[in-house]
């Protein structure tokens, strides 16, 4: 695999933001999908702020997020989940990566409709399961079989992360290649939407 020319790759990252005109970037999808390793990455080519909602949530919060779900639940942490992503999507020029079941949420998924560009990050759930298995941070999967667990998300949750403008796969390859992969898929979205 070719790397991309240095000054192509520039040139496009410029060319994306400028057609953005400040419209936030929102990366939904799995867990363990990469959403805040790219979405990092993508920030930094497109001169933007990288937001991670999950740690938007946590610093709200004042608590870890498996504390808020021990402490408070699912149903609170989803609706602390939804201020913060309302309160973040104010902003120009941010990407934001969101945790996995934020676009599940209906009021959520129209908020990002609504205000941002949607990009879901999706990978087989070898990759995933591989990913998530390096911490042990991850509440929905504390089962006694978290594969099974993470194969019924996947069940569930793609149907929906389908909704998203734009679908870009997370494989095993360096994220800076899918941060490339998310550059190109945006830019062909908006020169399909100014046709």
């Amino acid at each position: 695999m070719t790397r991309p020319d240095p000054a192509l790759r520039q040139a496009r990252a410029e060319d994306l933001a400028e057609r953005l005109a400040g419209r936030p970037l929102v990366l939904v999808g799995m867990m363990g999908a990469g959403k805040t390793t790219v979405g990092r990455r993508l920030a930094t080519r497109l001169k933007r702020q990288f937001l991670d909602s999950d740690e938007e949530i946590e610093r709200a919060a004042q608590m870890s997020i498996p504390e808020i779900f021990e402490q408070r639940g699912e149903p609170e942490f989803r609706a602390g989940e939804t201020r913060v992503i309302a309160r973040v999507l104010k902003t120009d020029n941010v990407v934001l990566a969101t945790g996995g079941g934020a676009f599940v949420n209906a009021e959520t998924r129209a908020l990002i409709k609504d205000r941002a560009i949607s990009i879901w990050l999706k990978a087989e759930i070898d990759i995933l399961f591989e990913r998530v298995s390096r911490r042990a941070n991850r509440p929905l999967l504390q089962t006694a079989n978290p594969r099974a667990t993470l194969q019924k998300l996947i069940d569930d949750r793609y149907p929906i992360y389908a909704g998203a403008d734009i679908t870009v796969a997370s494989r095993d390859v360096p994220q800076d290649a899918v941060a490339g992969d998310v550059v190109d898929a945006v830019l062909a979205y908006l020169q399909q939407q100014d046709a």
